[in-house]
């Protein structure tokens, strides 16, 4: 069996072991699977609504996963999606409340905003990695709490508004699309969707059709090699940090855009960063795979709530089996093992 099949056969099997150990567990519990699954999945596609959030609900997942994705290509682990998620929706937001443009320019203009603040604080990181070797996972996870903080304290100080959060971002700057949600039963299915695959799409030609990429990816591969090839590491460093910062801010825009057209002060992380983990992990870091993985994982979170009204299976149980898929995920030599048991030859 070729290498590429057995790349695509990961996710597949990693998704289909997780919802069946996730039956197991609620046979266990005393909550009927069948029932559970099949609310689950008329929750993702039983109605237009439902299908126009699992749409909206993966918008900033693929984002926040080719953030992920584009530092794994280049040799680094960006943890701190989160915090740069946060401080593009804030950027984008202001820039959305305080300016008073036409559409067609204050839009791209908040988009790119958000975009910027997510490189920014990416790139803090990708310099004390280049210049003075601290590990980026540790300063990636020290930027999420920071960010956190520091936007709560910048909305209190300067954009509160009655409710604990900003006002509403002016209608030019705004993603949201009357003619998606009225096709999807009033979802809240904005523009954002066109924003996260023209992402997706960009992440490709840059890893692999730019002499960008090609050195990018070299010195993922290889620093000492690279360095010797006439790659200058330290910039290439702080370039990949900065390229996975825009895609997080750039999620981040989704949410103060699109979704929710304000920013709140949040008492906890929003979690769609750390999702994009596992976003990125089941779509191999992989553009398609992406916004595959982002689909499902949007589906999963939508469904489950249909789930709990309908089979009253608690909506902690969905988190369980997107753990479970995690698992099997990173766990890849017991797929592969498995396959080799059903495969002639046993060869992959």
């Amino acid at each position: 069996m070729k290498g590429r099949l057995f790349h695509i056969l990961v996710p597949v099997i990693s998704v289909l072991l997780g919802l069946l150990i996730g039956g197991i567990i609620m046979l266990v519990s005393n909550y009927d699977p069948i029932q559970a699954y099949s609310a689950l999945i008329g929750g993702i596609f039983g109605n237009g609504y439902n299908i126009g959030e699992t749409i909206r609900a993966a918008s900033p997942l693929i984002l926040s996963g080719l953030a992920v994705a584009f530092a794994f290509r280049t040799g680094l682990f960006n943890i701190g999606v989160e915090g740069q998620l946060l401080v593009g929706w804030l950027a984008s937001v202001y820039v959305g409340i305080h300016f008073d443009l036409p559409k067609i320019i204050h839009l791209p203009l908040a988009v790119i905003a958000g975009a910027l603040a997510g490189a920014l604080w990416g790139v803090l990181p990708g310099i004390l990695k280049a210049r003075f070797k601290v590990h980026e996972v540790i300063t990636t996870i020290m930027m999420n709490y920071i960010a956190l903080y520091v936007t709560n304290a910048i909305i209190r100080a300067y954009m509160l508004a009655p409710g604990e959060r900003t006002k509403d971002i002016k209608e030019s700057a705004s993603l949201a699309s009357p003619w998606l949600q009225q096709m999807t039963d009033f979802s809240r299915l904005h523009y954002g969707i066109l924003v996260a695959l023209i992402g997706a799409l960009f992440m490709w030609f840059v890893l692999w059709k730019t002499t960008t990429g090609y050195e990018l990816r070299a010195v993922g591969f290889n620093q000492h090699a690279s360095q010797y090839a006439g790659i200058s590491v330290s910039k290439n460093i702080i370039l990949a940090m900065a390229i996975s910062g825009a895609f997080a801010g750039a999620a981040g825009t989704m949410e103060g855009l699109g979704t929710y057209q304000y920013m709140t002060i949040n008492n906890a992380f929003t979690g769609v960063g750390f999702d994009g983990i596992a976003v990125s992990l089941l779509g191999a870091n992989g553009s398609i795979g992406i916004i595959v993985a982002a689909l499902l994982f949007g589906g999963l979170k939508i469904g489950a709530l249909t789930m709990q009204s309908t089979a009253g299976v608690p909506t902690e149980l969905i988190g369980i089996v997107i753990a479970l898929i995690i698992f099997f995920v990173a766990s890849s030599y017991l797929i592969r093992w498995l396959t080799n048991r059903f495969t002639k030859g046993g060869k992959i």
